[in-house]
């Protein structure tokens, strides 16, 4: 490796300041430019059809193709970034980005269309973000752990939100193509920055995790192939009660986040009179919210007990939800609520993961979670269709809406009554 990127981790080693939050910095930005792809085609579709000739119907379905492939992607990433760990799979995450995003600006046929925008820019996020999410803080941080969560929460869903509105007002001031520009060439340069500087544990840097009192040891490298230890991490999970709770909350968390907001909050708004421009805008208001909710989720979620906080989460959530609904129409009342359900936007994120450790341990933790983030974007990709029939068929957002919210609040009185997780080892 280049003599800079070894020198880099030699020096912060003999630094006060820990190397963890180097990797905590490549994640983030690297997290923010990855998983904006899974948003910024969404708020294309008008112009794209405009110059391309197709049908609303046949530029959406292969970004439904993309959001199913995102989630259903998780298990299967687990027992990759168990396998071959972070660097590898970040190599070819970024790899099958750049090709979606450069497929995706030059196409001038459908089976580009559904290759670039529908299949690799499904895999390319899939088999990265959520388990990024989860392995760096766990290998990287004792001390801390929850914020870190919270801080590549925030990248995950923030970075989504804040590029659709920007998109919009790029594709109107030139062209979709050149929107599309922009996080493509912030993805490819945070991505070589993370292959240069990143490394997969601490102790490859001669550092233990920020935060350890004792040096932790690390395990032997699996030697199974990857479905076979995405298996195992389920087979793990399903034996306890922990895991399918949380499996069906993060699930309740998608279908009132992802598979509602992003999805349907603009046309939403377009319902009830508000303008395009203040609704891209509502999402950029609730992603700057969301930045701040998540990363204050996971300072939390170091200090209090992770069930109560969910609880409380997914109660304002629901609380939000049914407002919405019920609040009079006016700019005041759409900003309230973007700053609330922003704070609360994916919040649950941190809590979740922190619980899902403690239950299975720092190694197999991840894995497990794979398939609890799984529930997540099936669950979101069921509600946005499911959401987008019931408009069609009875002219109002009103049901769904308040679907989620009801949801929310099941979700909320189901970690009340649950007992805490027993710590698994070294978790």
């Amino acid at each position: 490796m280049p003599a800079t990127s070894s020198a880099l981790p030699a020096l912060f080693a003999s630094s006060r300041l820990h190397y963890a939050w180097v990797m905590l910095a490549l994640t983030f930005l690297y997290s923010v430019f990855i998983t904006s792809a899974l948003g910024v085609p969404a708020v294309l579709i008008l112009p794209m059809s405009r110059e391309l000739g197709w049908s609303i119907g046949e530029l959406a379905a292969p970004q439904g193709l993309r959001l199913a492939i995102f989630g259903l992607c998780a298990p299967l990433a687990g027992g990759l970034m168990l396998r071959y760990g972070p660097r590898v799979m970040t190599a070819i995450s970024g790899a099958l980005l750049l090709a979606g995003m450069l497929m995706s600006i030059t196409m001038t046929s459908k089976w580009e269309l559904w290759l670039g925008m529908g299949i690799l820019l499904g895999l390319a996020p899939g088999i990265t973000a959520m388990q990024l999410t989860a392995v760096v803080p766990t290998r990287w941080f004792v001390t801390h752990r929850g914020l870190a969560v919270g801080v590549l929460g925030s990248a995950v869903a923030t970075g989504t939100l804040i590029f659709m509105p920007l998109a919009a007002w790029i594709s109107e001031a030139w062209s979709w193509r050149v929107a599309l520009l922009v996080p493509t060439i912030g993805a490819t340069l945070t991505w070589l920055l993370f292959l240069w500087l990143a490394r997969n544990r601490p102790q490859e840097v001669g550092l233990q995790p920020l935060g350890a009192e004792a040096p932790v040891a690390v395990p032997a490298a699996p030697t199974a192939n990857f479905l076979h230890l995405s298996l195992r991490a389920l087979a793990a999970g399903a034996k306890s009660r922990m895991f399918w709770l949380l499996a069906f909350t993060f699930g309740i968390c998608g279908v009132s986040s992802f598979g509602l907001t992003q999805a349907h909050l603009v046309p939403f708004c377009n319902d009830i009179g508000v303008p395009l421009g203040v609704s891209a805008w509502l999402l950029a208001v609730i992603a700057v919210c969301d930045m701040i909710g998540t990363i204050g989720s996971g300072w939390l979620a170091d200090r209090y007990d992770n069930r109560w906080l969910l609880a409380v989460y997914y109660g304002l959530r629901g609380v939000a939800l049914v407002w919405l609904v019920y609040a009079d129409v006016s700019t005041i009342a759409l900003l309230t609520f973007a700053v609330i359900y922003g704070l609360d936007f994916i919040a649950t994120l941190p809590p979740t993961v922190r619980l899902t450790v403690q239950s299975f341990g720092p190694d197999m933790g991840p894995a497990v979670f794979a398939w609890v983030f799984a529930s997540h974007h099936v669950a979101a990709g069921l509600m946005a269709v499911g959401t987008g029939i019931s408009r069609d068929a009875i002219g109002t957002y009103a049901p769904a809406f308040l679907l989620a919210g009801v949801l929310c609040i099941v979700a909320a009185v189901s970690f009340l009554a649950t007992r805490r997780p027993r710590l698994a080892a070294a978790a």
